[in-house]
């Protein structure tokens, strides 16, 4: 009885984070191609990395657009993160271009280890912290 519940619980939180209103997170981008987009509750974020291909230990400008856009700040903080490995603090500052764009500049790290798989995650609650997850060359 015990194990059932679990598992309906565990099934009832696993379907409530594929709703909207919950964290998101897109699958595997192809940030390499174009831009990547995630929608957000009632928003659409987009994320574009410039230069492309995306690699590490080189000056990116992260560009993310954001519609609807009111009652957004005029800067947001974009968090670098690899899933599953611990790799210290590493975010970029988004300011406001034009109505709906952001763009600020930062560095992925090479990871010692090898990895290559990344997450950028836009911290914002009002857009339920939407993730992208790609690959760096």
């Amino acid at each position: 009885m015990v194990f059932q519940r679990t598992i309906i619980v565990s099934l009832a939180l696993f379907v409530s984070l594929m709703l909207p209103g919950s964290k998101l997170m897109a699958g595997e981008c192809t940030i390499h191609q174009s831009p990547c987009t995630i929608t957000a509750g009632s928003h659409t974020v987009t994320l574009n990395i410039k230069p492309k291909p995306v690699s590490a230990m080189k000056e990116l400008t992260f560009s993310v657009t954001v519609t609807p856009c009111n009652r957004l700040p005029d800067t947001l903080l974009l968090d670098l993160s690899m899933p599953g490995m611990a790799m210290g603090k590493n975010q970029v500052t988004l300011v406001k271009k034009s109505a709906c764009r952001y763009e600020g500049k930062g560095i992925i790290v090479r990871c010692m280890s090898g990895r290559t798989l990344w997450q950028v995650t836009l911290l914002s609650d009002k857009l339920n912290n939407p993730a992208f997850t790609f690959n760096v060359k």
